[in-house]
Formats: C-alpha cells, sequence, structure tokens
C-alpha cells in the first residue's frame, strides 16, 4: 500500500512571498483549508476568495473548503478567546472528528498531493496536524505528512 503524500501550513507570522513558494516547494496540488471560517482573517492573501485565486495564479494550485475538518465555534471558543487547555481543545476536536466520521466522508486518494491549511504558524498546537494524525490513525497509517 503506497504512501498519501500530504503537507499542512498556516499562514501567521509569514508573508504572502513565503507562504506560497513552501507551498510550490512541496509540490502541493489542492490546498484543503480546514479553517472553519475562511474569510475573517487578518492576512488578505488568506481570505478564500483571494487565496483560491492567488493559488491558481501562482501554482495551478486547487482550493477547496472542508469545514467538516474544522472544530465547532465552541470548541475554538473555549480554547482561544477564553484560554483554555491544549489538552481539552484536543480531546473534545478528537471526539468531534470521531463523532462525524470524518475518516469516512473522505478517502486516502482524495488528499493525495494536498496541503491543509489553518491560521496556526506552527502545527504543534494547531487541529491540522491534529486532523492528520486522526485520519493516520483510522486508515492505518497511509499518510506520509510534512509540516511546511
Amino acid at each position: 500500500m503506497d504512501k498519501i503524500e500530504v503537507a499542512t501550513i498556516g499562514f501567521t507570522k509569514t508573508n504572502a512571498s513565503d507562504f506560497f513558494e513552501r507551498l510550490l516547494r512541496a509540490g502541493v496540488r489542492k490546498v484543503v483549508d480546514v479553517r472553519l471560517h475562511n474569510t475573517s482573517q487578518l492576512s488578505g492573501f488568506a481570505k478564500a476568495d483571494d487565496l483560491a485565486y492567488f493559488l491558481k495564479k501562482i501554482g495551478d494550485i486547487q482550493y477547496v473548503h472542508q469545514p467538516v475538518l474544522a472544530p465547532t465555534d465552541d470548541i475554538l471558543k473555549a480554547y482561544k478567546k477564553e484560554k483554555g487547555d491544549w489538552g481539552v481543545y484536543e480531546h473534545r476536536f478528537l471526539e468531534l472528528m470521531a463523532e462525524r466520521k470524518i475518516e469516512q466522508r473522505m478517502k486516502p486518494e482524495t488528499l493525495e498531493g494536498s496541503c491543509l491549511l489553518c491560521s496556526e504558524a506552527t502545527p504543534h498546537h494547531c487541529h491540522r496536524r491534529l486532523v492528520c494524525e486522526y485520519l493516520n490513525d483510522k486508515w492505518g497509517g497511509r499518510l506520509k505528512v510534512q509540516h511546511l
């Protein structure tokens, strides 16, 4: 069974040039936006319509928004705005993914050449990493993940 190559990236603490160059160097063919809200971010280049345009023009990269891979407003608020505990956030989000059965809603092959996008600069305390780990567990380690 071949490994499915997937990457993750965040857009905070970076500029557009560095962001798009990382995607191009990694050979990304599709960006899967895993943010719940993809239109109200501070980085202008990361707003949904602008991002889709730039990805297509700069690297012929497809853009798709997958809010089913995002935490709920309640989970986000408890962690971000109320300065919640990462362990609690992680547990709640893992439960949400299991409840949503995300591993059944998509096939591993649909992520080949994709890059999961959210706002966090690093994957350590970010749900994009949790999505990859959850799916890798459910799919028997099929994903080869690179954090850009």
